[in-house]
């Protein structure tokens, strides 16, 4: 439990107290008590909580909301932990406490450093994160790459939120989207080895693919002794998994690496498709229309059934889906959360009635839509790729600004909204930049430690540290963010939310360099001297974790 949430709970208690000591004195009348909400205000001046209770109870108790709100306040007697009270308004309660549990929060960061702010909210329960996800078939897009940020970030919240958290991707290795790459990469193999060839009218027409021929064929020229059916089955496998590799590869620079790697072709082999539709049949959501093998959706809130095997034998996509989905489930993870590309958003009802088919809860899968993504440099929006032909790569993205401003540029906003990147400030070396803005924050701290360190000075211990000097407005308002990071982890993992983690930092940041600017550390006198140091020590243990959230480098010189 965070302590901002203690700060509540005991407020609350005592303003339970104080409604069951008004009621005793005859001051006010009623049955029960009802919920306390407690919440931060927005404007500090207004304290640091304010309730609503006298509100609440007006008709009730049959006085004005004011007046039983000066009530309740007679009956507040901890003035230890109080400093004040004022009745705000029609009748709001704002409650300003003193400073020691403040003082508490450093020494819990100091005490459990990176691992504070995590919790075991959801202990017990084991989590499929898929995302990303691509078909092997060209390189990885900026839309991928979002989905790689937002997705490996959320995995390292839910991880600090107490899941069991295991990471996927699928590889859409058996689909037709394979067979045309594999027809386009035989054309250019053709094409390099000198034969007058045509390329396909639907092919993949990248500068990728033709790279990737050359390297074929100084591998491999015999393949022109093969028949042309086995020739193209070795080169459709082989290009799949020379991208593969590369997706692999370009993820690992992005920081991202994922528990397993699922192929769909595994998914064949192991007639799981079958079964799971034998499995369908026997629920009785199977039936038989126009040729076709039909999948009873509509039961489940689909708009409309969906064909299984057309009436040509060949199975949809859908079912191989539906086979990888239950495969995910008789692995025992309790819930499956995907994020997908703006252009599924339709598919959700489909994955969701068969989740229910096959006996689970409609909840037990959860979706998440990403947006798309628009890079502008100078203004303009980008649209073409040197190396790709058609679309930016994920590499030309890491090339251009590094894999620290991608990251975070991606988790700055929420992962429904459409997103404009832009290249030029991400590039910037600048406090326009934010995450430049908050690696300085961090790397400012690491400086005025290893001065320190060089002028021999000694930090005292966070327990015997004299705290209570900390009493400026700054130092007040840093230690309050710093006690806030417990409770965005937790609203982050329920709500899915990363960029809640992304704001907390810049803003956490924004209060450092502004404490930096306005209090001196090691021009101080004692005890002023150590507690600053002592403070800054705890915002240097935040940032780095917030940072680690993010999967951006916290440097220690900048």
């Amino acid at each position: 439990m965070s302590l901002v949430t203690k700060q509540k709970e005991k407020l609350a208690e005592l303003i339970k107290e104080a409604l069951i000591n008004a009621k005793s004195s005859g001051e006010l009348s009623f049955e029960e008590i009802p919920e306390i909400e407690l919440e931060i205000p927005r404007e500090k001046q207004h304290g640091d909580f304010a309730s609503n209770i006298a509100l609440t109870m007006a008709r009730f108790v049959k006085k004005p909301p004011r007046v039983a709100a000066e009530i309740i306040v007679s009956h507040i007697n901890d003035r230890e932990f109080l400093e004040k009270v004022e009745v705000a308004g029609p009748g709001f309660i704002n409650f300003y406490l003193g400073n020691n549990w403040l003082y508490d929060v450093l020494k819990t960061i100091q005490n459990q450093g990176n691992q504070y702010g995590n919790s075991d909210l959801f202990r017990g329960k084991k989590l499929l994160l898929e995302f990303v996800s691509a078909n092997p078939v060209g390189p990885m897009n900026v839309v991928n790459a979002r989905a790689a940020a937002i997705g490996d970030t959320l995995a390292r919240i839910f991880k600090a939120a107490g899941y069991d958290v295991a990471t996927e991707y699928y590889v859409n290795d058996a689909g037709n989207q394979t067979n045309v790459f594999a027809r386009s990469l035989e054309a250019r193999y053709l094409q390099v080895a000198g034969i007058d060839c045509e390329f396909p009218e639907d092919g993949y027409p990248g500068e990728y693919v033709t790279e990737l021929a050359e390297v074929l064929w100084n591998e491999n020229p015999g393949l022109l002794n093969l028949p042309e059916e086995e020739r193209l089955e070795v080169i459709r496998q082989w290009g799949i998994d020379q991208m593969v590799e590369m997706q692999r590869a370009d993820l690992a620079q992005f920081g991202v690496e994922f528990d397993r790697w699922f192929s769909e072709q595994s998914l064949h082999k192991e007639q799981a498709l079958e079964k799971v539709m034998a499995l369908l049949d026997e629920r009785g959501f199977i039936f038989q229309a126009e040729d076709a093998t039909w999948f009873k959706s509509t039961e489940f809130g689909d708009d409309k059934d969906r064909v299984l095997v057309k009436s040509d034998g060949s199975y949809t996509y859908v079912t191989a889906d539906i086979a990888y989905h239950y495969d995910k489930l008789k692995r025992g993870f309790t819930k499956l959360l995907d994020i997908w590309g703006p252009d599924h958003h339709g598919y959700i009802a489909r994955m969701k009635a068969a989740i229910q088919a096959l006996g689970y809860s409609e909840d037990t899968l959860e979706v998440l839509i990403l947006q798309y993504v628009s890079l502008l440099r100078d203004g303009q929006q980008v649209k073409m790729s040197k190396r790709a032909g058609e679309f930016v790569t994920m590499q030309d993205l890491l090339d251009e600004v590094g894999k620290d401003a991608a990251r975070y540029f991606f988790l700055m906003r929420s992962p429904e909204s459409h997103l404009d990147f832009d290249l030029t400030l991400a590039s910037e070396q600048t406090n326009e930049n934010p995450v430049f803005y908050i690696q300085y924050a961090y790397a400012r701290i690491c400086s005025i430690l290893r001065q320190a360190q060089e002028m021999e000075v000694e930090i005292v211990n966070i327990d015997q540290a004299p705290l209570h000097v900390l009493t400026e407005d700054i130092e007040i308002d840093l230690m309050k963010k710093l006690a806030d990071l417990p409770d965005e982890i937790r609203i982050a993992a329920e709500n899915r939310e990363p960029h809640r983690i992304a704001r907390y930092a810049l803003d956490l940041a924004s209060l450092f360099h502004s404490f930096y600017n306005h209090c001196r550390v090691l021009g101080e006198e004692e005890p002023i001297k150590q507690s600053r140091l002592n403070l800054i020590k705890s915002v240097q243990v935040v940032l780095s974790k917030v940072l680690d959230l993010l999967g951006i480098d916290a440097p220690e010189r900048m």
